[in-house]
């Protein structure tokens, strides 16, 4: 997975808008996501190949640290345009990998939670992290049995609020 993680950073970090280190929606973030994932994979027998990706690229496109409604859709259009033009191949995805990854991103930040299981490892895994902005993650808007467990909401939050904003 390192090297899925490097090339994800490698597409991210010379067009990422916020500050990389010192934001809500940067590198700690995306290395939180990158935790909770392969932990609910690993419960769920899941494959983290696509869970890897979503973590360090589904914030790639925010324009700032609020609400930014679009950013998920924003992200999916540029994901789209590296894959038409080929350059996506370090990320190593398949075509039915790659259309997961698109879903996830697209609909991270919407509140749904059916959709298909790697989606939603990757919804959860976002959504166990709401700490560092001060929401302590609720298991009506989680969609794994894993992420819904007391002792995973609260070792989440734990990790999560330890994160300060530096500006």
């Amino acid at each position: 997975m390192n090297n899925l993680i490097q090339a994800c950073l490698g597409l991210v970090k010379p067009q990422f808008r916020l500050h990389i280190t010192h934001g809500w929606h940067g590198i700690a973030h995306w290395s939180r996501v990158w935790y909770n994932a392969r932990f609910l994979c690993s419960e769920l027998g899941l494959k983290p190949v696509v869970p890897c990706a979503f973590s360090y690229l589904h914030d790639s496109q925010r324009f700032d640290e609020g609400p930014d409604y679009l950013h998920g859709p924003r992200a999916c259009e540029w994901l789209d345009r590296l894959y038409h033009n080929g350059q996506l191949g370090p990320l190593n995805l398949d075509y039915r990998d790659y259309k997961l990854l698109v879903r996830a991103i697209a609909g991270h930040s919407n509140g749904e939670t059916e959709e298909h299981p790697i989606v939603q490892v990757c919804w959860d895994s976002d959504r166990l992290d709401l700490g560092r902005v001060g929401i302590r993650p609720d298991p009506r808007y989680l969609c794994t049995e894993p992420a819904k467990r007391s002792e995973v909401i609260e070792l989440a939050w734990q990790r999560s609020v330890g994160q300060k904003m530096l500006r």
